[in-house]
């Protein structure tokens, strides 16, 4: 626990005090990073946030508002189905992809709108037929 600054002691002399005396209990030794540079953004303009964001791109965490998350995994849910390995799967990921759609629809979320309605599952499976004829190779 910090303890308070004492009334009339100047504030420069109170603070290299609770230096000096953290360094004597140990408490800056083993720290992760100890004795390295700290990370240089030359080209990025100071972002008193950088710590928070270097955190949530570590821990792979999205930033994004839901409406536009949601948007890309549409998308990519697209994509997925038409990659798909057989039309069951390719149904299946869109009829997911679905629900969220239209959950949202229903129940926006405070952001921007979604901008998305539900894809229609016949025409992503007509689709993924016509692009797995392009792939086949002739038999002989």
């Amino acid at each position: 626990m910090t303890e308070r600054k004492p009334p009339g002691a100047p504030f420069e002399s109170w603070v290299d005090k609770q230096i000096r005396d953290a360094q004597a209990r140990g408490e800056f030794e083993r720290l992760s990073g100890a004795g390295e540079p700290l990370p240089a953004e030359v080209d990025s303009t100071y972002d008193e946030l950088w710590w928070v964001k270097r955190k949530m791109a570590r821990e792979g965490l999205s930033v994004l508002p839901p409406a536009l998350a949601l948007r890309k995994e549409a998308e990519d849910a697209l994509m997925a189905a038409y990659a798909a390995p057989s039309e069951r799967i390719a149904r299946k990921i869109i009829e997911d992809v679905n629900v969220k759609i239209r959950d949202m629809m229903f129940k926006p979320p405070p952001g921007p709108p979604l901008g998305r309605k539900p894809y229609d599952v016949e025409e992503v499976v007509r689709e993924w037929r016509r692009l797995r004829e392009g792939v086949r190779k002739p038999e002989g």
